[in-house]
């Protein structure tokens, strides 16, 4: 009888330690759906972790480094930049609307890389950098090694190719540099931009790929976001944002679904409102 009242009495803790010693939740954990996530809370402590160490492709996540590159080399945001045939994109041969050239000062074609994810933009950003691409993607690197971005690295300043990797750990890391950013902040949550290449023609016109900002969704006040798809990195969505009563880092990466990165996002904030904030899960 001891020792069933003892078994009795230690079972709810026994619930609520996993293998690792990390709390579980006692409501139903979210279903995550990306294979790799990362949420941590305004204090940086990580409320669900899921293969965050694991390095994966990151696709168009990598625009928020080419841009921090970009900043903090100082170039005029005034200057402008022509599109060549240098920025075509030869891994993935995807079309872009942004002709060959076009002309748009750097901070145009910084504000629709970040926005819009517009691959000719990022690369006539490296392209203008002092070393050409190369130099831009050892500079690239560089940076993450700083931020110590260990898992992490750098081949192209786009994200088309699949050799740029990083963890959900690392991630968390350069969302936190880039919101010392105001220019990211802003670039990564304007819904709609407006630029003219050509003299004499219509605008082109670029719609945020955050369906969150796009759709002015009321659950969720996003400060900084980047959205990436290639199929070797499946969709990702990395962001700042308040949900829940909670300022959050949400780090989605190698998701299989277009919406699915929203979906895992829509049931974190519901596992959150169910009282999960003190809890760290991890699997």
């Amino acid at each position: 009888m001891l020792r069933y009242l003892i078994a009795l009495a230690l079972l709810p803790l026994v619930l609520m330690l996993g293998s690792n010693g990390l709390v579980l939740a006692q409501s139903k954990q979210p279903n995550i759906r990306a294979a790799h996530a990362l949420v941590l809370n305004g204090q940086g402590k990580p409320l669900i972790s899921k293969n965050a160490d694991q390095a994966t492709p990151i696709a168009s996540i990598t625009k928020l480094m080419t841009a921090m590159v970009v900043l903090d080399a100082g170039q005029p945001l005034d200057q402008i930049l022509k599109i060549t045939k240098a920025d075509r994109d030869t891994l993935k041969n995807t079309s872009s609307r942004l002709r060959f050239g076009g002309r748009l000062s750097r901070g145009k074609m910084l504000t629709i890389s970040l926005s819009s994810s517009e691959n000719r933009a990022a690369h006539a950003l490296a392209r203008h950098y002092p070393g050409g691409v190369k130099g831009f993607v050892q500079a690239m690197n560089q940076k993450a090694e700083a931020l110590g971005m260990s898992h992490t690295r750098f081949a192209d300043p786009t994200g088309l190719s699949p050799n740029n990797i990083s963890t959900a750990n690392d991630l968390a890391k350069l969302v936190q540099a880039a919101m010392d950013y105001p220019l990211i902040r802003r670039a990564t949550t304007s819904t709609y931009n407006q630029v003219y290449p050509f003299k004499n023609r219509g605008p082109l016109e670029y719609r945020v790929t955050n369906r969150f900002l796009r759709n002015d969704n009321p659950n969720w006040e996003v400060l900084l976001s980047k959205t990436g798809y290639i199929r070797e990195a499946g969709r990702c969505l990395v962001m700042r944002a308040r949900t829940a009563g909670q300022d959050l880092t949400i780090i989605l990466l190698k998701a299989q679904g277009k919406l699915t990165p929203y979906g895992d996002s829509n049931r974190i904030r519901k596992w959150l409102l169910q009282g999960n904030s003190q809890v760290a899960w991890q699997h």
